[in-house]
């Protein structure tokens, strides 16, 4: 039987992710290309356009064979429509992604947010294939959210399920975010967030191994802060237990809500791997009601950056099938 194929890609401030899969999953190929902002990214969608159809042609991949494309960007999505409202990194705004690149491919093609994207891509191919219902928590410059309930990602009325980095963790006083708010988990447990919790807390502990860190230093970095605890400082580790205290807070009681099967942990942050887990894994259990907590495991996600373009694949896979009646 003849493979077809699906178009996964990944949006980015810096660099398009792209790659084909067969609709049963096997990476067929994966290439990469630079993100031109230039006039609020107006030749963002032609370049990857002339990108994949090169690939198409090098693999024989003919138009008839490939059932759809999805494509995952950074911010809010209109999805009924196919729109993005906004892409700050990129310079899209009210922006018809799907309708001007399925002209462009000859192709159906669906657009989503990309965190919701890794989230599916981790169900799909990474860390929970395994699960139905799944929570998808991303540590990186912010904190993303995606959300699969009963192998469906969750989007609510707006599309804008899974926001889990802007629940509010401080509700006095707390630093700012992007979002407009103040306070968000995302100030507290991004990788940023853990560096404004470092850059306060030597402040008054300069015998601290972290504060000779901060101080020889350009750019002290959240690895910066996971060394230093490893090697038994002090600070390091109350820095990593106040973050790990707001994150699993707020993983008990988006739970306390869904009641997933599994918790997966991407993002740069993650990388810290048990480290990480393990304060985690304390504060969600304190949080969260007893049945939820044994009813749920945490994962490090699998796929890093190749999960929103898995996840973009598998929703132009769900859409193809979804048309046929499948």
């Amino acid at each position: 039987m003849k493979d077809t194929y699906v178009l996964g890609i990944d949006v980015g401030g810096t660099s398009v992710k792209l790659a084909v899969f067969t609709e049963q999953g096997k990476l067929v190929e994966k290439w990469s290309i630079p993100t031109n902002t230039d006039n609020n990214g107006e030749h963002v969608l032609e370049d990857i356009s002339h990108s994949v159809k090169d690939i198409w042609n090098k693999k024989n991949i003919e138009l008839r064979d490939v059932k759809g494309a999805g494509i995952g960007v950074p911010g809010f999505v209109d999805m009924k429509r196919g729109t993005i409202d906004f892409a700050v990194n990129i310079g899209w705004k009210d922006y018809p992604v799907a309708s001007v690149l399925s002209e462009q491919l000859g192709i159906p093609v669906v657009v989503d947010n990309d965190a919701n994207l890794a989230a599916a891509g981790e169900y799909w191919r990474g860390a929970a294939t395994d699960a139905e219902d799944v929570l998808l928590l991303t540590l990186g410059t912010g904190v993303g959210g995606g959300v699969i309930v009963k192998g469906d990602i969750l989007h609510g009325t707006s599309g804008m399920a899974g926001e889990i980095g802007h629940v509010t963790m401080v509700p006095n006083g707390g630093a700012s975010c992007n979002c407009g708010k103040t306070g968000c988990l995302e100030t507290v447990a991004s990788a940023t967030g853990i560096v404004r919790l470092a850059e306060k807390a030597v402040e008054n502990h300069t015998e601290s191994m972290l504060y000779k860190k901060w101080t020889g230093s350009d750019n002290l970095t959240a690895k910066d802060i996971f060394d230093c605890a490893a090697e038994g400082d002090e600070t390091a580790q109350k820095v990593i237990d106040t973050a790990m205290s707001y994150l699993g807070m707020a993983a008990a009681n988006a739970a306390n809500v869904l009641n997933p099967e599994k918790i997966v942990i991407g993002g740069g942050v993650s990388a810290a791997g048990e480290a990480l887990l393990q304060p985690l894994r304390y504060y969600y259990a304190k949080h969260a009601l007893p049945k939820v907590e044994r009813h749920s495991t945490f994962a490090i996600a699998k796929l890093g950056n190749d999960a929103g373009i898995a996840g973009a694949a598998w929703l132009a896979k769900t859409h193809a099938n979804n048309a046929d009646g499948l």
